[in-house]
Formats: C-alpha cells, sequence, structure tokens
C-alpha cells in the first residue's frame, strides 16, 4: 500500500485546516474537527521523509479504542470514526501543553538523569535510580506545546505564572493525567505489557475540560513487555519495548537526533517496510486483536483510498 503523507480535503462546512507533524486537522464550522490521521511519521520533533504504509490507520483505531476505554473518566472529544484513518469530534480550545506522565525513569526524563540533572519539570527525582527503574509515584513532567520546532519542559508553576492554565483547571487536569494514566496501566497489565509513560492533551468546551488528540498509541506512549522486565532490569540490559523508541534509536544510531545540520538517513523500502511491520505488532499487542488492514475493496493506490476517506467523512457529517 501507498503511503498517505498528503491530504488536501474540501468538505462542507470546512472553514480551515491545520497540519501537525503527523495529523491533517480540518475544522467544521467552528464546532467539530475532522482528524485524518496520515502515514507520516516525526521523531526528535522532525517528519521523516517517507511515509509508513498502515501507521495512520493504526495509530487512528488505538487511539479510538482508548477513547472509549477512559470516557467514564472525563469527557473526550471523540464523537465517531466514520473511516480507519479518520476520527470527528468536538471543537474544543486546547491548554498550550502537553501533560506528559512518567511511571519509569526512561527516555527523555533518562537522558536528563543520565546528565545529572535530579529535577525535571519542576518535579524531583530520587537519587540512585538506574535506567528504566519504576518511580515510587509516577510524576507528571508537562511540556509547552511548541507551534513549531521542539516542545520544551514547564513546570506546573511556570504553567499558572504564564497563564497557559489556571491553577484550578491545571490540577484537574493533573488529577484526569494519573486517573487515565492508571487506566491505562491496567490494561496494559492485561495484556502483558508496561505502559512506562504517555502523554495527554487536554482541552474546554463550553467551560468544560475535555480529552482531546490521540491517547496511549506507540507514537504517544511507550511500553515494556511484563514478562523479563525485572531480570532486565536487574542485568542492566535494555528493556523490551513497544514504542516509537526503536525509530530514535535507529535514528541516533545513524547520526541524527534532530540537530541543525545532521541529516536523516536514508529510509530505504527495506526499513520502512520494518518499521510498518513494527507498528503492526504495537496494534496487535497493545490491543489483543489482529490487525486488518485497509479494505481490500478500496485498492491500494493513494487516489481511492482519499476517495473513500472522503466519502466516509461527508457521510458522517451530514448526521452531525
Amino acid at each position: 500500500m501507498e503511503a498517505i503523507v498528503k491530504t488536501d480535503f474540501h468538505f462542507p462546512g470546512q472553514v480551515s485546516k491545520y497540519t501537525g507533524k503527523v495529523r491533517d486537522v480540518y475544522d467544521i464550522d467552528g464546532k467539530y474537527l475532522v482528524m485524518v490521521v496520515s502515514d507520516r511519521i516525526s521523531a526528535f520533533d522532525v517528519i521523516l521523509p517517507e511515509g509508513i504504509p498502515y501507521k495512520g490507520q493504526i495509530l487512528n483505531q488505538i487511539a479510538s479504542k482508548f477513547l472509549d476505554a477512559v470516557s467514564d473518566i472525563l469527557p473526550n472529544w471523540k464523537i465517531a470514526s466514520p473511516d480507519p484513518m479518520v476520527t470527528i469530534g468536538h471543537r474544543c480550545e486546547p491548554f498550550k501543553v502537553e501533560m506528559v506522565i512518567r511511571g519509569y525513569l526512561s527516555g527523555h526524563a533518562w537522558r536528563e538523569y543520565k546528565a545529572g540533572k535530579r529535577t525535571i519539570c519542576g518535579v524531583e527525582m530520587p537519587d540512585g535510580m538506574v535506567e528504566n527503574q519504576k518511580f515510587p509515584e509516577p510524576i507528571i513532567t508537562p511540556t509547552s506545546k511548541a507551534a513549531a520546532g521542539h516542545d520544551e519542559d514547564i513546570s506546573k508553576e511556570q504553567i499558572i505564572a504564564s497563564g497557559l492554565a489556571s491553577r484550578e483547571d491545571y490540577e484537574k487536569i493533573e488529577e484526569y493525567t494519573r486517573a487515565i494514566y492508571r487506566r491505562g496501566s491496567e490494561i496494559a497489565a492485561q495484556r502483558g505489557l508496561i505502559l512506562v509513560d504517555s502523554k495527554y492533551e487536554f482541552g474546554k468546551k463550553d467551560g468544560q475540560i475535555f480529552l482531546m488528540d490521540e491517547i496511549h498509541t506507540p507514537d504517544s506512549s511507550r511500553y515494556f513487555y511484563a514478562d523479563g522486565y525485572e531480570e532486565r532490569l536487574a542485568r542492566g540490559e535494555k528493556q523490551k519495548q513497544l514504542s516509537k523508541e526503536f525509530v530514535r534509536e535507529w535514528l541516533m544510531a545513524n547520526g541524527f537526533q534532530g540537530q541543525t545540520g545532521q541529516k536523516v538517513p536514508e529510509m530505504t523500502p527495506e526499513i520502512v517496510a520494518g518499521i510498518t511491520d513494527r507498528y503492526i505488532e504495537l496494534y496487535e499487542n497493545i490491543t489483543g486483536e489482529k490487525f486488518v488492514r485497509l479494505p481490500d475493496t478500496a485498492g491500494s493506490d493513494k487516489d481511492s483510498i482519499l476517495k473513500r476517506i472522503g466519502e466516509n467523512v461527508t457521510a458522517c457529517l451530514k448526521t452531525l
């Protein structure tokens, strides 16, 4: 299948389009958002030159399942998923922060810790920890939501002082962040997985806080296999994981970390196919379900896929 890396729809009532790193978001009448999850892939806040077939479908379907699974905790933006690559939902006014919650010392937090830092986003981290060790309690390490470029670590007090959220709202989304992470961790445990860390985005609609965007996908979360976790930790070995970290590791091994002047290594068809396979593995392990590739009747060329998306979205919008 060809990767879908660009869309240019004109839906009924459309007033604007926003192109993110992975998602193309269409504003309908200022009331609804049509989120088309493309096959683009980003790492280190850089969009990589090749798309990954089926990645958009995988991310959208995982997020859709998990939004449904936490809908009793707080309202979320999702109304319907009329196509494997699309979610339609309520337009909310977003808080310009990403709520990152970490149950384990991994990824960015570990890189900071290894460099000697013991405070991240105003949160203290205990001395004497090793990579991938579980924190005594999950820590919340927000980032500012950059319009372009790199998101930056930011503390709770900085968020409140800069007016990105009121103290009341921030403490509420912090509470929601912990509750969603607990639910995600429980579901992961049922699949033999550990939800290591995750990030969530929130907004407001009619004065009420809503959960937005995607949750618990391999782009927004990191998973370890629970089997053998303690043994690998004790031996100081890398954990067997399910996340996009394998893409970052491949890039770093080839001299790329998103810094000025660095060149993205060549993404050969073999590399691209391998990333698709890893994303399908992620889907099946995270959801416990067999991944079903896009309907055969759609064909595999871009035009037929885009036509199907357009028809499915237009039909759904007529029902709103």
